[in-house]
């Protein structure tokens, strides 16, 4: 199989923009002819139209802030009002002080305006939090923080507009231990890191991205790196099979592990056109009698493995689920970084070169480095959760946020990141992550990670550019297992994935 160095593709739709980006968004908007008064009318509108489609007409009670993100909500205030919902509007500070866009929107509105204080939260059944959104840096303070812990304490049904005030955008962590816990959010262009990352997604709720006007060139001048896990970002890299094609031009998969049969059938899941399991001699019939359709091959020692990935013609490779950690598993490990196969490092795989002593995980970052699949874009996955993140990558720091961390794995070991979990990141070298959303709780389960680092192997034999080919694999999963629903164990994640992908070639 022929692999050629890649070149990222541009994409649109699927960015993650963070607080700054989305900042120079709207300056850019407003600089290319856009009114701020306009987009803040339609981001207002858009609100008050999520309200709308949410919940019956109820008493809404507005919490605006003294900024921008006020300004929506007086908007979202007016919008309701005027179609007859019983409004109120509690802001924090005075009018008078109010500036710019906000000021002229709060001029506009001739409802109840009252100070903010908790007693306020008697006087709504649904709160608009349009306190201030992605704009706060510091914990929340003083009544703000008095209303919003009133708030959580009731349950009141919330929604937030842009972020729940006292979340940071770009991490997804609370600032302080005061933070609104929203049914719902609406964002507008493009959502941020916080939206997706953990526990910033669990605190959002249902979010809406509204078109509010912002020109789609102002992504192509801000040329963001980040961005949510969508078909989008990987679709043209995705393979199809021609019809010319054979079993070697889709790709020879090996997996090497002691716990291979879910990568395995994974990979075969996944499109490669042959996978063979390199397994020690004495297990050769449990996998054969198991795995009808793929190659069991013997390896009975270091030797017959090299041979097997340099004369079988092999595209890519899976080492770690069930090695067993210790001078084995190191061994094939850099015997397949050395061969120049592009290859998924999974589970002992990674811990192997964690406690290796005392060349530690820098001799696994410099066989990555050494390797010739370097040439092709850094065709190197590991797959750590996040316990064998923190033993790989030590002195990462563990109080960062997790896309902080996996692009700071990423650039120490030249190797495409997966950090796993709810939240999965995917990290290269050259700075592109994206962050997973379409993973759901019960994807929780023992085996779990041999089937990603199947996809992602069965994946890369066809060629495709190994952060693709990751991103794609931890979608992949997380709509197989979505699929399936609750009672999934890992055994059922392989059959789901035919069904997810007729969905997505049908779209």
């Amino acid at each position: 199989m022929v692999h050629t160095a890649i070149t990222p593709t541009p994409v649109m739709g699927c960015e993650l923009l963070s607080v700054s980006e989305m900042m120079r968004a709207d300056a850019l908007a407003v600089a290319g002819g856009v009114p701020g008064l306009q987009l803040m009318e339609a981001a207002g509108k858009a609100v008050a139209d999520a309200v709308r489609a949410r919940w019956p007409r109820r008493r809404v009670l507005v919490l605006a802030g003294p900024g921008n993100n006020g300004g929506d909500g007086f908007v979202a205030a007016r919008h309701l009002a005027g179609e007859g919902w019983d409004v109120r509007v509690a802001l924090l500070g005075e009018r008078v002080n109010l500036k710019g866009d906000a000021a002229h929107h709060a001029a506009r509105w001739a409802g109840n305006l009252l100070p903010l204080s908790p007693d306020i939260l008697n006087d709504g059944d649904l709160v608009i939090d349009a306190l201030f959104g992605a704009g706060l840096t510091r914990p929340l303070s003083g009544v703000a923080a008095a209303v919003v812990s009133q708030l959580v304490a009731r349950g009141m049904p919330c929604l937030a507009v842009d972020l729940p005030s006292g979340l940071a955008g770009d991490s997804g962590i609370p600032l302080g231990e005061v933070v609104v816990r929203a049914t719902a959010t609406v964002t507008f262009f493009r959502k941020k890191p916080a939206h997706l990352l953990w526990p910033g997604r669990g605190l959002c709720g249902d979010v809406t991205l509204a078109d509010i006007g912002i020109p789609a060139a102002a992504i192509a001048a801000l040329a963001p790196q980040t961005f949510e896990n969508l078909p989008s970002l990987w679709r043209a890299r995705f393979p199809t099979p021609t019809p010319t094609a054979h079993k070697y031009t889709r790709g020879h998969l090996v997996v090497a592990g002691g716990a291979a049969r879910l990568a395995a059938r994974a990979g075969q899941r996944a499109g490669a056109g042959m996978v063979s399991v390199a397994c020690p001699p004495e297990v050769a019939a449990i996998y054969a009698a198991d795995l009808l359709s793929a190659v069991v091959a013997p390896v009975a020692d270091l030797a017959a493995f090299i041979r097997l990935i340099e004369t079988r013609r092999v595209a890519a490779a899976v080492v770690g689920p069930g090695n067993g950690i210790g001078e084995a598993t190191r061994a094939q490990v850099l015997a397949v970084l050395t061969a120049g196969v592009p290859c998924v490092l999974d589970a002992d795989a990674l811990t192997t070169f964690a406690d290796n002593r005392p060349q530690g995980p820098g001799e696994l970052f410099a066989a990555i480095a050494a390797s010739p699949s370097q040439a092709l874009g850094g065709a190197c996955i590991l797959t750590p959760h996040e316990g064998e993140f923190a033993r790989l990558f030590r002195d990462i720091d563990p109080a960062a946020d997790k896309l902080t961390r996996a692009r700071a794995a990423a650039r120490q070991s030249g190797a495409v990141v997966v950090l796993k979990g709810y939240d999965s990141v995917i990290a290269a070298p050259d700075g592109r992550a994206a962050v997973n959303g379409n993973a759901p709780a019960f994807l929780a389960t023992a085996g779990a990670g041999d089937v990603l680092a199947g996809l992602a192997g069965g994946l890369l034999a066809q060629s495709m550019p190994a952060f693709e080919a990751a991103a794609a694999a931890v979608w992949l999963q997380g709509a197989a297992a979505s699929a399936f629903g609750p009672g999934l164990i890992a055994d059922d994640l392989p059959g789901e994935i035919p069904l997810v992908l007729r969905d997505f070639f049908a779209n």
